[in-house]
């Protein structure tokens, strides 16, 4: 009965350990003018802003990025 209790005992503490993996690198390769840039479609601009406005463009991604930013820290 003992050995039976000890045995469930470590089963279940084991199953709360940690998983040995290796080193995996979360750096992303991401160029900051390819941000939006879906692969078969380019960047997703319906209203045509980057060729008639291009520095209002870049501050309306800037300011959307920001945004996110800020609701994702809203949300913790």
């Amino acid at each position: 009965m003992k050995l039976a209790l000890l045995s469930a005992l470590v089963a279940s503490a084991a199953a709360f350990a940690p998983a040995q993996t290796g080193k995996s690198s979360t750096a992303l390769n991401v160029n900051e003018l390819e941000l939006g840039v879906t692969e078969p479609l380019g960047v997703f601009d319906p209203l045509g802003w980057i060729e008639s406005q291009p520095e209002s463009f870049e501050r309306r991604r800037a300011v959307e990025r920001k945004h996110g930013r800020v609701a994702m820290a809203a949300v913790v």
